[in-house]
């Protein structure tokens, strides 16, 4: 079931938010929590009833190993297996379901096999919520958790909000909110505040990415013959649908989660006015990143073994971080790009030459825009050709309106065409393409984020008729039901 749909606003989240509160108005704590599972579960069995008994069986799973974890003495060797094993199964499940196809395909290319890869369809959410819960043995095994009920530990992995897409949370950040009595409590403040920013995220959702869509499809289709202008237009229209996508998402979470008075982490600080690629992953998928610091670099060693040690960790953290994403090797490009761009990073701040603020964003923005087009090349090659393209190194097509001024080029080897003979470029392309690109990007660097928006909103009418009025424009928009980006991860 998708957020941007007729059938979750209007149907789905009345209900069980009328139930929900139905309930714990006549202080029937234990059947409302009963009433989230079973709404949670019902959410996630929407899309593909089969995959519901996996999920049940994921979490019961790792719910008894945390327990013997909790029961088991830290660090002793009963605690060492139990670990070992409890991650393993779990990167065994995800690696079956995920990548035995992507492995299975490899090594058929690499050594010329014929095996036959096995028919899986990837159940949804699987990564998100099989990292949770590795993440929650590690932290028993660490003794950071208590003796929680399974109803607990079910709506710590299950609740529905969070369950697709993330954000990541972390046991010690949502279940004592669900053990809390006045978290089942009506807030009138809770639910103007959650329905305003669920309502900011749809509208990123809704009325821009959904709106560069075509701007991006047909041009990474032809990777290998777009113009330099088509390529730049892809590679920034996906850059942007991917943001506004993935943090209208985690927006439209946090929002339903006010809602039902719950606090979910914030998952995007304005990535895109980020001066430096160590910046830009303190501020872009913050619980990702999170993750990845504290349940892979740092147990790989971190910092504290030499900068060789260090820059081999971040390599392997990023690797793998771009694998999580995808089984595909453009993913593992993607990662290895920025594990290499966070090297440089750290090299560089070593050697203490500040570089000039908006020559940093420049070149920040500029890695993160190369790295998003081998995430969402269809290969490797269909990458490399369409950077060759973007940085000039393959023939140089320019639109014909810019001859006056650029003619000079024509020296070179460039050639002029008109737009309607630019082969690939996107159904609303052309110049307008062109500005709103340049708008989006003025946008993301100069304009508040929605968390510094919603600190500004009083409950009056003026802004009850401005959120009410984009409420309503995104929902007359909803023509056409689209999929999260970040729900085939």
């Amino acid at each position: 079931m998708l957020f941007n749909s007729y059938t979750f606003i209007f149907g789905f989240l009345p209900i069980t938010l009328i139930v929900f509160f139905g309930l714990t108005k006549f202080r029937l704590i234990g059947a409302a929590a009963i009433w989230l599972f079973i709404a949670s579960l019902a959410f996630y069995g929407y899309w593909n009833v089969a995959y519901v008994p996996l999920l049940l069986i994921s979490m019961l799973f790792n719910y008894q190993m945390g327990r013997q974890l909790y029961l088991a003495k830290e660090n002793s060797k009963k605690a060492r297996i139990l670990i070992w094993v409890g991650v393993g199964l779990n990167l065994l499940f995800l690696g079956y379901y995920k990548y035995a196809n992507f492995f299975i395909t490899s090594l058929n290319d690499l050594v010329n096999a014929h095996l036959i890869a096995p028919n899986i369809t990837l159940p949804l959410a699987i990564s998100f919520f099989t990292f949770t819960q590795s993440a929650y043995l590690v932290d028993a095994y660490r003794g950071e958790t208590k003796n929680y009920n399974f109803l607990t530990y079910s709506l710590f992995v299950l609740f529905f909000p969070h369950l697709i897409a993330g954000p990541i949370v972390r046991h010690d950040e949502l279940v004592p909110q669900f053990e809390q009595l006045r978290n089942y409590v009506f807030s009138h403040k809770n639910m103007a505040m959650g329905i305003t920013l669920f309502t900011l995220g749809l509208a990123k959702k809704v009325l821009i990415a959904d709106n560069l869509s075509p701007w991006v499809a047909p041009i990474f289709a032809h990777a290998s013959n777009c113009t330099i202008i088509e390529a730049w237009v892809g590679a920034l229209s996906y850059t942007f649908q991917l943001y506004f996508d993935f943090s209208g998402y985690s927006d439209m979470a946090i929002g339903l989660g006010w809602m039902m008075n719950i606090d979910l982490p914030i998952n995007f600080n304005s990535p895109y006015k980020a001066t430096s690629i160590i910046d830009f992953w303190r501020r872009w998928h913050i619980t990702l990143s999170n993750f990845l610091r504290d349940y892979l670099y740092i147990p790989l060693g971190g910092n504290r073994r030499g900068e060789l040690r260090r820059y081999t960790n971040l390599l392997i953290t990023m690797l793998l971080g771009g694998l999580w994403h995808g089984a595909g090797w453009t993913f593992v490009v993607w990662g290895g790009l920025h594990g290499l761009f966070l090297i440089i990073n750290h090299a560089w701040r070593k050697l203490n030459i500040p570089l000039p603020k908006i020559l940093a964003w420049a070149l920040t923005f500029f890695a993160v825009v190369i790295s998003w087009v081998f995430f969402r090349a269809h290969t490797i090659h269909d990458g490399i050709e369409m950077v060759k393209t973007m940085l000039g190194i393959e023939p140089l097509v320019l639109p014909v309106a810019y001859k006056s001024f650029l003619g000079w080029l024509s020296l070179f080897g460039a050639q002029f065409k008109g737009w309607q003979q630019l082969p690939y470029l996107p159904p609303l392309g052309g110049q307008k393409s062109i500005f709103v690109l340049a708008g989006l990007i003025l946008g993301v660097v100069l304009l508040p984020n929605t968390q510094e928006i919603i600190k500004w909103i009083k409950p009056t009418v003026l802004w009850a008729l401005l959120v009410g009025s984009l409420a309503v424009l995104c929902l007359v928009s909803l023509n056409r039901v689209s999929e999260f980006l970040y729900f085939q991860f």
